[in-house]
């Protein structure tokens, strides 16, 4: 039996985390599905913003560093940051980007597993990754080995010469999740090292990073945790690695003592050596304060949700745009998938851009991908309806072909 959109308000009625959208600032008449892009704005963070600009820096001033706790902001993050990634609170270091702690990550990893010199990723990770990977290998002498996106060719590549395998836990394009445990415990028993990002993952996928073993990881701040665009990133590494790590950017703020001002640089206990230079202490208050929404969220419900908003939108998908050449390029197993769903066809570009003229937003990733991100804290169930909806109307229409539609903008 087909669903109807009166079907999908039932659902949100029954949606035990229905109220948590409330705690979000949503334009009324949007439906947002980029969430897995840049996630939306807590609504009480503009008061914590306006607290912290006109209290602390306005009138506090430099007093703020202690006054107002500033500089342990990133621990204090930290610890929110752990809770969801399955990760003690003296494993977690907040500031920076992502590819700088990417960076700093891929850089301690060859230190520490000296005598190789192959780090192992697949083609299809995100770009800013390999980019980061490459200029590493050139500042090690080391190579990287590329595979295809594809668990049996990753496990097949690992040997003696393998330092760092590095992974993305969710891919951008395609949502597959890759199986964390059973990945770690394979390299570690090639002698190799695990890097794992989870930009895609943290605040939406459920994570264990102690359960799996997992060496070190990476990921954002702004998608799925909502800390705003350009939030921190952040770090993990195992406990058991920390006082072997040395990473390259040994910057003040990572040293033992850095208010003695000495000029040898000794790397502080434990992860703090993972910082590096004064953090964006307004972005980082503005991240402290989104990642209250999860506080007392059970995170097994999240994912729960977000694995059904996914199997919602793939059934409608099948139910009402089969004329129209649209592939699923996410696995249909929702225990193989992230919190997005991608579709492909000839002109995702233009269909993305006529959803966003309708309200409805989605984004596009080459060559033929449109991406529609299910953030489980604000995404309802009719939302799922009338974005497939829309679609199958403008398809009808061919709504995509106008030139306003079809020309490329500077971000897709």
């Amino acid at each position: 039996m087909k669903l109807n959109r009166q079907d999908c308000i039932v659902l949100d009625a029954q949606d035990q985390l229905a109220a948590y959208r409330e705690k979000f600032s949503l334009p009324e008449s949007e439906i947002y599905l980029d969430g897995n892009s840049l996630g939306a704005m807590p609504a009480h963070l503009p008061a914590r913003m306006q607290q912290a600009i006109a209290g602390e820096w306005g009138q506090g001033l430099i007093r703020s560093w202690n006054d107002a706790g500033w500089i342990d902001l990133p621990q204090r993050v930290a610890a929110k940051v752990a809770r969801l990634i399955g990760a003690d609170a003296d494993e977690v270091m907040v500031g920076d980007s992502t590819s700088v702690n990417l960076f700093k990550a891929l850089a301690s990893a060859l230190r520490l597993n000296q005598g190789r010199k192959v780090i192992l990723t697949e083609r299809g990770n995100f770009p800013t990754d390999l980019y980061i990977a490459q200029g590493i290998a050139e500042l090690f002498d080391a190579e990287i080995r590329y595979v295809d996106s594809d668990e049996a060719a990753v496990l097949a590549a690992l040997d003696e010469d393998v330092a760092v395998l590095m992974l993305t836990h969710v891919n951008y394009r395609s949502g597959r999740i890759y199986d964390m445990k059973k990945i770690t415990a394979l390299a570690h028993a090639a002698g190799a090292l695990c890097i794992w990002d989870l930009a895609h993952s943290a605040g939406a996928v459920h994570v264990d990073l102690n359960a799996a073993k997992a060496d070190m990881a990476v990921g954002c701040g702004y998608k799925y945790l909502n800390g705003g665009p350009g939030a921190p990133a952040f770090v993990f590494v195992a406990n058991r690695h920390i006082e072997d790590v040395r990473q390259p950017l040994s910057g003040w703020h990572g040293h033992a003592r850095p208010f003695e001002f000495v000029q040898r640089y000794q790397p502080a206990a434990g992860i703090s050596r993972m910082q590096c230079g004064t953090p964006p202490l307004l972005s980082m208050l503005a991240l402290d304060a989104a990642l209250d929404v999860f506080d007392g969220l059970d995170m097994p419900q999240l994912r729960a949700k977000s694995q059904a908003l996914g199997d919602l939108f793939i059934r409608l998908v099948d139910e009402k745009l089969a004329d129209f050449s649209f592939g699923i390029a996410s696995p249909r197993d929702k225990e193989l998938r992230g919190s997005h769903v991608a579709l492909t066809h000839a002109q995702g570009y233009a269909i993305v851009q006529a959803l966003i003229a309708r309200g409805i937003t989605g984004d596009f990733r080459m060559p033929d991908i449109l991406r529609f991100g299910f953030a489980p804290l604000y995404v309802r169930f009719v939302d799922i309806y009338d974005t497939v909806e829309a679609i199958a109307e403008i398809m009808k229409n061919q709504e995509w072909n106008q030139d306003k539609f079809l020309t490329r903008k500077a971000v897709t």
